[in-house]
Order: C-alpha cells, then structure tokens, then sequence
C-alpha cells in the first residue's frame, strides 16, 4: 500500500503585494476562491490524505471546510512569515503521520495546478531523499537595474523559475525550518531551507500556467485558465 501523502497550505498572508482588503487566497475566480481551486487540485490526486491548512488567528474568511474529496481539511494558526506558517502545519499535523511522511507545501493563491504535475513531483520526491519541487526553466532575458537603467544583462543558463507545490518528508522539512528561524533567517520557500540544510532537491518542469496570483493581472489571467477548462 502507498505511503500516505499530506498537503499543508500556508495561508496567513494578507497579501500586501494584492491590495484590497480581501486576503488574496480568498479572492474569487471562476466562481470560487482561490485556496478552493488549490485544495481541490491537491485532494483529487489518489495519493493525497489530507490538507493542513495555516491561518491567521483572527482569519473571518475561511469557509469552515472538514473535508473535501472525502479527505479531512484541517487548520492550525500561522505566523507572520510563510516559513513560520509551514513550520506551524508541519508541526500540527495528525499524530500517526510519522518523520517520513511525503508533505506537499503549496501556495493558497496558486490555483492552476494540475494532477499530472502533482504526479511527477510525488514520483521525483519519492526518489531518494532529498525532496523535490515544480519549477521552470527561465526562458526570459534577464536584466540587472539600476536607478531606472540597465547596468548589465545576466546569463539564465541553470536558472529556474521555482513553484508550488514543493516536496519533502515532514521531519526533514521541520528540521530546517526550525533551524532557519533560530538562526533568524528568512527564508522564502521550503526549498530554500532544505537547501541551507545541505540538500539538492530535484527540479520537476511543470506547466507555466501554474501560476501564483500576486498582482489583479494575474487574477484575471487565472480567471481566464480556470474558465477555458471548463468550456
């Protein structure tokens, strides 16, 4: 029987970058908010158990979802950085999910993944142990700023756009974070502490439609994909 496989989605952010008062992991797209798309990409796949989602402590938005897909969703209070909000999920997962539990991290407002994705990151986490993570190849001439103006044009040779969901045993990904905070690091993804703790995750090339919504443009880009799926 396949190990079982949980999904924790920090979602504490206010979402500054958005604007409004509306968390943006809340914001309505194709009829339902985003962090609905998210947990519904996550729990259709057949290998994901659960979801642990990460709150803020006064949050009056949250639905009030116990499951969807027939698999428990459950909630733990955030902190005020990403890194404190997956520490916290991570932590206030059931009991019986042991050190080598696979935990897909995923952002709220990432509302465009697909199963297929989800399935071949699982597979390359699965591989070893040194986890795993969606990204994509940079295909965009990249520019260095100053003051306005060009001061150099940088090679994208070996870079990669990095995404969501991101792949690692939950006593690993626990172990770094907490390592990172007292250290008094910030990190912006979990890649980057597993990195700081000495490990090589594998790059999975996903769909670049799975995209993150930052800004109202990407809102209306997500709209328009989550639309045309269903047409």
């Amino acid at each position: 029987m396949p190990a079982m496989i949980w999904a924790v989605l920090p979602a504490a952010g206010r979402g500054q970058r958005f604007g409004g008062d509306t968390p943006k992991q809340y914001l309505h797209a194709a009829g339902k908010p985003l962090i609905e798309h998210a947990l519904n990409a996550l729990l259709a796949h057949p290998r994901v158990a659960g979801a642990m989602v990460a709150l803020s402590a006064n949050d009056a938005s949250w639905p009030g979802w116990t499951q969807l897909h027939g698999k428990p969703v459950l909630r733990c209070v955030g902190g005020g950085e990403r890194a404190d909000s997956v520490l916290a999920a991570l932590r206030a997962l059931p009991a019986e999910l042991d050190g080598d539990t696979l935990v897909l991290v995923h952002d709220a407002a990432r509302p465009n993944l697909r199963g297929e994705d989800i399935e071949r990151l699982i597979l390359a986490a699965e591989t070893g142990d040194q986890g795993a993570i969606l990204g994509a190849p940079l295909r965009d001439t990249l520019k260095r700023a100053g003051e306005g103006r060009i001061l150099a044009t940088e090679p994208r040779d070996g870079l990669w756009r990095a995404f969501t969901p991101q792949a690692f045993r939950r006593a690993a990904l626990t172990a770094a974070l907490a390592d990172a905070a007292a250290a008094g690091v910030v990190v912006t993804d979990e890649a980057s502490a597993m990195e700081r703790a000495g490990f090589r995750p594998r790059l999975v090339e996903g769909r670049e439609d799975n995209l993150k919504v930052t800004t109202p443009a990407d809102l209306a880009l997500a709209q328009f994909l989550l639309q045309s799926d269903r047409e």
